[in-house]
């Protein structure tokens, strides 16, 4: 028997991180630098508390936007590290991890035939849950600005059917993130228009060379944004799927609607880990940034020495590799696997404007890190030879 199904998701492909991931997973020897995972364990305390929070019986449901606890806690905590200034009552809503947030919002906002505009290359994950809301991917090729989707090249992508900006910084898979006058820039060309701005700003904690800047510190536009983080990358509670989203009380109200149909609630041992994280974890992330930027500063100085084409990353715990040869991305990156045994994502894999390029993370040890470069540095050095 064959039944038809939704025809958006029969057009949807499996991620192509994953798609790669899962390609030469199975191959012996093989090194990997593909996925954007910390390779940090929980800390000890968030999972006590976990274990707590079972022996005490907290396994029931909670409120559909959360334990208000743990809204509060994540109220104060972007407070003080970003100067967001959110109402735990009625403007937080807390999700099964970010991409959850991100779905739910999606499907609040947009109608069939919307357009939705991304920085090109950007992660995977947002052009599916557009196009199940029946709305249209637009990317705007951010490859002549240092991956940055700035002011002037938004003006150049928006039409009368834009209905939301997706601002992903710190950027998966670049790194790059946006300046305060970069960002205000893109607040003021916004702000007397109807456009909504979402910013997934999961990677806010590793930021190393300057602060994190939110979007939704700029009054002009606060009542049109959805703050969009989690504890996977701060706290490398990956598994543990609790991100929240933050935005003015008007919308949440319809968003907590679709949220409560979706899931119910997130998971409330979960949740009481986030609370432990979040309440007696602020130094976790910083501990976690300090070896990252050392990957980093490590990784970027051989690249340089190589004379690999790279913008320097600001954030997050990936680089963009620009590759000049006649293979496509996907060809050079399977070329590199049965060369060296070295793995990075094709750049394809980030929307077409990745093509040329490999993503390399270093959310690997260094010693995984230093064999990783001693491979790519052999394989240049055949490839140009």
């Amino acid at each position: 028997m064959y039944l038809n199904i939704n025809e958006q998701v029969k057009s949807l492909e499996i991620s192509g991180i994953r798609k790669f991931f899962n390609l030469v997973s199975d191959q012996k020897d093989v090194l990997s630098l593909t996925i954007g995972q910390p390779d940090f364990y929980t800390p000890d305390h968030i999972k006590t508390a976990a274990i707590g929070a079972i022996n005490n019986n907290f396994t029931t449901y909670t409120h559909n936007a959360g334990l208000l606890e743990l809204r509060s806690a994540i109220s104060d905590y972007v407070y003080k590290r970003y100067n967001l200034s959110y109402q735990p009552e009625s403007e937080i809503i807390v999700t099964v991890g970010a991409s959850q947030a991100i779905d739910i919002t999606l499907r609040t906002i947009l109608n069939i035939g919307d357009e939705v505009i991304l920085p090109g290359p950007v992660y995977p994950g947002y052009e599916p849950l557009i196009k199940l809301a029946g709305a249209k991917p637009v990317y705007a090729d951010t490859t002549e600005s240092e991956f940055k989707l700035t002011s002037e090249l938004l003006r150049q992508y928006i039409t009368e059917k834009t209905k939301c900006v997706i601002l992903p910084y710190p950027s998966n898979p670049t790194g790059v993130t946006l300046t305060a006058e970069e960002l205000d820039a893109i607040a003021t060309e916004l702000e007397d228009k109807n456009i909504f701005i979402l910013a997934d700003e999961i990677y806010s904690e590793l930021v190393f060379d300057q602060q994190h800047i939110s979007i939704g510190t700029f009054d002009k536009v606060r009542d049109k944004t959805i703050i969009i983080n989690g504890l996977s990358k701060s706290h490398s509670m990956t598994g543990w799927r609790i991100g929240y989203l933050l935005a003015p009380e008007w919308l949440t109200n319809h968003i907590l609607k679709v949220h409560q149909y979706n899931v119910s609630c997130a998971s409330s041992i979960s949740q009481h880990a986030a609370l432990e994280a979040l309440s007696h974890g602020e130094e976790d992330p910083i501990n976690m940034k300090k070896e990252y930027k050392k990957r980093r500063d490590y990784v970027f100085k051989r690249l340089t020495n190589m004379g690999v084409e790279v913008v320097k990353p600001d954030g997050a715990f990936y680089f963009f590799l620009k590759v000049e040869t006649n293979l496509t991305s996907l060809e050079l990156a399977l070329k590199m696997v049965r060369d060296v045994k070295l793995a990075m994502v094709p750049g394809d894999a980030f929307s077409v404007f990745g093509e040329g390029f490999l993503r390399l993370s270093y959310a690997y040890s260094m010693e995984t890190l230093e064999l990783g470069m001693d491979r790519l540095e052999s394989f240049l050095d055949e490839l140009n030879n």
